[in-house]
Order: structure tokens, then C-alpha cells, then sequence
């Protein structure tokens, strides 16, 4: 049977809309879009994402406050309708493609409400396709465009409201779809070192926008490179090869400062200093990871299911989890005498020679 997206002019193959072009149970399609308060003490990110292969059609909204973290999460059978992003409370609506995306969250009942609107500062990029194989396997095969934006609306955790018009929150934002873990997953295969390197980080300035997405085996061979500026015409301008120097908390991978060396055609260079301000780590609260509280993306929880997860950050059983998990920071940065905001994600798990991890124990000295 046809499906309503069936209706328009779209198809990427000679099937329905309803079908992957691939039949591998870990197809995806979801969103992360990240909100943030100037001094980076206010924090949200909201995620939706559909599994078709599995029929899952999942939500969340975390929002930090200090050292505070709140997440609630919904999940429920996904059907026909793949215009209708909506589960559970929660919903996200395309108000104007690549400009305008509202997010709403009727979570009352739990504590938990939210009508959030990012507006694009700037206009929406591709990302380098990112394919990525543990031993001959691929775990990884997916697109993605990002945007920065300012962020406006409210959001109200057990009846404490905060404005982010009033704050000036900024924001940024991404959708991606392709292949990648889902749910439960196949049986695993054999072993590998879990080693992974990674730096994604949308900034958005008065005048421009930046995004760097970078990764490195555990020898430092560089398997993804991007570092552009985005102009408001929507001219993209090449920055070079990043050299990214990171500082760590001493007995942790916890980052405390990132300075990255860029050069604009010509030969001037100039270094992008970024300042972590605040924690959002994926796997505690937000489903990234194999088990967060008993969910991930993707798993099969019901028809409807809705949790609500606290989690202090100070907590020692949860600082262990951190410390294992990517985090998106809240962030500050400066390039060239300009002040701006966003998304320092980061993670270093294994061996990573230019950091000076040996392996999986290694800490900053």
C-alpha cells in the first residue's frame, strides 16, 4: 500500500516511500536540535528519529540547568505518516523548510513542557557523507545537513519557566539519515577496541557561522576534515586543515579548552579558541549509547511508552557514565576578535597517539 509521501514528487527509487532502499534493519531518519543561554548554564537538546525497518518512532527532550539534567523520553509504533513527526507529548513541526522547525513537548503530567522555535541565523549545510566500519563491518553510513540559529519560546521544568527570548539563547540544529546501531542490535561480531576521535562543533557568530566536523583513527590519520565558515549569502568558505589542540582535566578526557588552527586561502591563519561551559552527555538521558536507563534509540518499548530520568552531575555513579559517553558541551568561542556560541562535541575513547592516549585507561596527566 502507497503511504501520503507517495503523493509528491520525491521518490529516490523505484518503490514506495514507505521502503529504504537498503533492507538493513538499521536505517534511521532523526534530528538533534540543541538550544543554549549566552553563559551556557541553560542547555536543551530535543531529538526525534524514525527506524523503519523496526517500526519505531522515538522522542526526547534533556534540558540542563547547572549541573541538573532532566530528560524525558516517548516512544511508540511508528505508522504511515512520516509527514506527522509527532509522539507521545511531544511534536516537531517544519514551520518554513531549512529556515523555521517549532518544537513542542505536553508533558505537564510529568514536569516537563516545552514550545521551543529555531530559527536558521544562517544558511543550512551539507556535511561530509560519514561512513565509519568497526573491523570489516559498517556501523555507519549516513548524511547530514546542520544549521545554526537563534532559539526563542519557552520551556518548564516542575513549573519553573525559563524565556529564551528574553535569555538571547542561540542554537543549532541537525537532520540525518542513512544507517547507524538501532535498538537492541544484531548480535556482536568480533571484537574490536572501541577507539574513536571525534569533533563536531556548529558555532554561530553575529556575522558568519562555523562548523568543523573532524575524526581521526588512533593513529591520527584524518578520516573526515571540515572546517567552513557559512556567510549570510550563503557563500561557504574553506578554512583548511584543522589542528585542534585540546587541553584535558588532569585524570580525565574531560575537555577543559580546544584551540584549532585554521588558514583561509590566502595563508592567514587564525585560531578558533573555544571554551566548554556546560554538559550534555548523550548516553545519560538522551539514548545515545547501547543502554541509557533501559532505552536507546530505536528499541521497542510499547505502543505508548513515556519516562521521565534525573540525573545530578556531580553524582560519582554518574560522572562514571560520563566519562564513557560523547558530550555535547555548551560552548564559547572566539575566532579573530569575533564572540560566539554553540556545540563543542567531543569524544576520545581508546588510543589516540596525538593526545597522548596510550589506550582505553589513558588519562590526561
Amino acid at each position: 500500500m502507497p503511504v501520503p509521501l507517495d503523493e509528491y514528487p520525491i521518490h529516490q527509487g523505484p518503490q514506495s516511500m514507505r521502503w529504504f532502499l537498503t533492507s538493513d534493519r538499521n536505517v534511521y531518519d532523526r534530528c538533534i536540535m540543541h538550544a543554549l543561554s549566552p553563559d551556557g548554564a541553560d542547555q536543551v537538546a530535543v531529538g526525534l528519529g524514525v527506524y523503519p525497518h523496526v517500526g519505531v518512532i522515538d522522542c526526547y527532550v534533556a534540558v540542563r540547568r547547572g549541573r541538573t539534567l532532566t530528560s524525558l523520553r516517548t516512544s511508540g509504533a511508528l505508522g504511515d505518516d512520516r509527514m506527522r513527526q509527532e509522539v507521545g507529548p511531544m511534536r516537531i513541526e517544519v514551520v518554513e523548510g531549512l529556515q523555521t522547525v517549532r518544537f513542542v513537548c505536553d508533558g505537564a503530567e510529568h514536569g516537563v513542557e516545552a514550545d521551543l522555535t529555531w530559527h536558521g541565523a544562517f544558511p543550512a549545510i551539507d556535511e561530509p557523507r560519514h561512513v565509519r566500519r568497526k573491523g570489516d563491518d559498517v556501523i555507519l553510513d549516513a548524511f547530514r545537513f546542520v544549521q545554526t540559529a537563534t532559539v526563542t519560546g519557552t520551556v518548564t521544568i516542575d513549573g519553573r519557566a525559563v524565556d529564551a527570548t528574553a535569555a538571547g539563547w542561540t542554537g543549532a540544529r541537525d537532520r540525518s539519515w542513512g544507517i547507524r546501531p538501532v535498538g537492541l542490535g544484531a548480535p556482536a561480531g568480533k571484537p574490536t577496541d572501541p577507539d574513536m576521535w571525534w569533533c563536531w562543533i556548529p558555532l554561530r557568530f553575529d556575522d558568519f557561522a562555523l562548523m568543523l566536523v573532524l575524526e581521526e583513527d588512533p593513529d591520527g590519520y584524518r578520516t573526515i576534515n571540515e572546517a567552513v565558515r557559512v556567510w549570510p549569502d550563503g557563500r561557504i568558505e574553506q578554512l583548511g586543515w584543522a589542528e585542534p589542540r585540546i587541553e584535558y582535566r588532569s585524570g580525565t578526557r574531560y575537555p577543559t579548552r580546544a584551540r584549532i588552527g585554521l588558514k583561509e586561502r590566502g595563508g592567514r591563519e587564525l585560531e578558533l579558541d573555544i571554551e566548554p561551559l556546560g554538559p550534555m552527555p548523550l548516553s545519560v538521558g538522551l539514548g545515545y549509547g547501547p543502554d541509557d536507563d533501559g532505552w536507546n534509540h530505536g528499541r521497542w518499548m510499547g505502543e505508548r511508552w513515556i519516562q521521565r530520568v534525573d540525573h545530578d552531575l556531580d553524582d560519582p555513579a554518574v560522572e562514571a557514565r560520563v566519562a564513557w559517553s560523547m558530550i555535547d558541551h555548551a560552548a564559547r568561542a572566539t575566532l579573530d576578535g569575533h564572540v560566539g556560541h554553540g556545540i563543542f562535541e567531543h569524544m576520545a575513547l581508546g588510543r589516540h597517539d596525538p593526545s597522548g592516549f596510550a589506550d582505553l585507561s589513558s588519562v590526561a596527566p
